[in-house]
């Protein structure tokens, strides 16, 4: 069974003026969905088509010869939880557990927010940032290019770093983006869901 584009979890407009309709359909509607069709055309007739994504991720990862595969693999997931993690109407400072252990981690939010774009902006090039669950603890980690956090260490939110993601809206001005995210995007449920899972 061929990959399918994963649906967007809310309306190509409902993100914006933070993040617009026109940077998703560039973003979502062509970037995102190259990926999932280049996926398809690499698997098909190998013994990796028909297999779950997370299943080719994991058998193509530190293959040198399979990296396209995992390149597009790995975006196509990369992507997918990346939408996951904003929705209309978020941002702000999260409550509950996950709140108190960031606080905890990062000694406050408005810390933890300029520590994460630190990595943001120090991420050279193309790749991700990460908030992550590594053994109870929270840490930030930056991947380049389509690397992702490797279990046991478990994903919990990430921004997209990619020029892509954010050039039509905000230019170069990466700590913008990024701070926007946290103000205005992130979806601190989605992230505590994630977190209640691993900890």
């Amino acid at each position: 069974m061929a990959f399918e584009l994963p649906p967007l979890p809310y309306a190509e407009d409902a993100l914006e003026p933070a993040y617009s309709a026109r940077t998703i359909s560039f973003h979502y509607g062509k970037h995102h969905k190259t990926y999932v069709d280049t996926l398809n055309k690499l698997v098909a007739g190998t013994d990796l088509e028909g297999k779950p994504l997370e299943e080719v991720i994991g058998a193509v990862a530190g293959k040198a010869d399979k990296q396209p595969v995992f390149n597009n693999a790995a975006q196509v997931w990369n992507h997918t939880f990346f939408w996951n993690g904003m929705k209309p109407g978020g941002g702000g400072v999260p409550g509950g557990d996950l709140g108190d252990k960031i606080v905890a981690t990062f000694g406050s939010h408005e810390k933890f927010v300029e520590d994460f774009k630190a990595a943001a902006v120090g991420r050279f090039g193309s790749g991700w940032v990460w908030l992550v669950a590594d053994g109870g603890a929270l840490k930030i980690v930056s991947t380049p290019n389509a690397e992702m956090p490797v279990p046991p260490v478990a994903p919990l939110l990430v921004v997209d770093v990619w020029e892509h993601a954010y050039y039509l809206d905000y230019q170069n001005l990466r700590p913008v983006y990024t701070q926007t995210f946290f103000d205005k995007l992130a979806n601190w449920d989605f992230a505590a869901a994630n977190w209640a899972a691993v900890k």
